[in-house]
């Protein structure tokens, strides 16, 4: 049965530490959502998969995330299963150019907090109309990292976005003793001739994006080092793979045939980043539908923070 009227999805969730160092949720969410049972990571971190009990957005169809972190809590936020946005264009005589579904989601991050939001693949079907905005506010000492994958049009159907549009636009902002400044304002819109066009995704069905702002600054050798440790990840991945430097961070995108390529990557960049704080190695989320290890062959060195970061880049080698 079709439904009538758009769905409006509310989740709120905070995070607190309990005595021991270990990170609680508590808050509540509104259907289409539904949390499913949280697990204790390492670190002290709360693991939670996010479902969307809807089976897919359709036009005019709204998510709404806030997520606030209180001091010294890590959590890590994934989806239980591949989002998909059905397509909209040319669908309805009463509104032919199409209904748009967004989804807005609010990061609010304390002191030497850590959050890491991981949701899986989407995947818009033909003609689908879908923006996201994700703001982040964090101080100086804590940790986000972002990881997103988009797949325009079904292709082992042969189908291609069409007259359908993906815009992104995500905000971070760090927060101190000093007035507020900007890590990184990115917005994005992938339609029309950007699909095809060689400055664009060249025809390629994938695209990913990763974020990461670090609690404290990189050094000139540390963040050299992450780069080159990133680009080897590469090996025996198809696709074009970029990163760059953020003030306090490092960026990374994926443009090419292949989502399980671009998780692979991006897996193991997040690997890095926790390698570089002196965390336990990932554990890849059970709901996440891998056959494969992204990060068995991975040979990862442990460079942590310290205030001579020089003196840390030296017992690496």
């Amino acid at each position: 049965m079709q439904r009538l009227e758009p769905w409006h999805g509310h989740c709120r969730l905070q995070f607190t530490t309990n005595d021991g160092g270990r990170t609680r949720h508590q808050g509540g969410c509104r259907a289409p959502f539904k949390l499913l049972r949280a697990e204790a990571g390492d670190d002290g971190r709360c693991e939670l998969p996010l479902l969307h009990t809807a089976g897919g957005l359709v036009g005019g169809d709204q998510l709404s995330i806030d997520l606030n972190l209180k001091a010294e809590s890590r959590s890590l936020i994934t989806s239980v299963a591949a989002q998909k946005v059905y397509g909209s264009v040319g669908r309805s005589r009463l509104n032919p150019d199409g209904a748009w579904s967004r989804q807005d989601v609010t990061c609010t991050l304390d002191d030497n907090s850590d959050l890491e939001w991981l949701p899986q693949e989407m995947v818009l079907y033909a003609d689908a109309l879908f923006q996201q905005t994700l703001r982040v506010c964090l101080p100086e000492n804590a940790s986000f990292l972002s990881a997103e994958i988009v797949r325009l049009g079904r292709t082992a159907a042969e189908e291609r976005l069409n007259q359908g549009c993906w815009r992104s636009c995500l905000e971070i902002q760090r927060h101190g003793a000093d007035s507020p400044r900007w890590e990184l304002v990115d917005r994005l819109e992938l339609s029309g001739s950007s699909l095809t066009d060689c400055h664009g995704l060249a025809g390629a069905p994938v695209f990913g994006s990763l974020v990461w702002a670090a609690p404290k600054p990189l050094s000139p050798e540390a963040i050299s080092m992450l780069l080159k440790d990133a680009r080897d990840d590469r090996h025996g991945l198809i696709g074009t793979m970029r990163c760059s430097t953020l003030d306090q961070g490092l960026v990374a995108r994926y443009i090419g045939p292949s989502s399980r390529d671009a998780r692979f990557w991006f897996s193991r960049i997040w690997a890095r980043t926790r390698t570089l704080r002196g965390l336990a190695l990932p554990r890849i989320p059970r709901v996440w539908p891998l056959q494969e290890q992204p990060l068995q062959e991975q040979p990862l060195q442990s460079l942590m923070f310290k205030e001579n970061t020089a003196e840390a880049i030296a017992e690496t080698h």
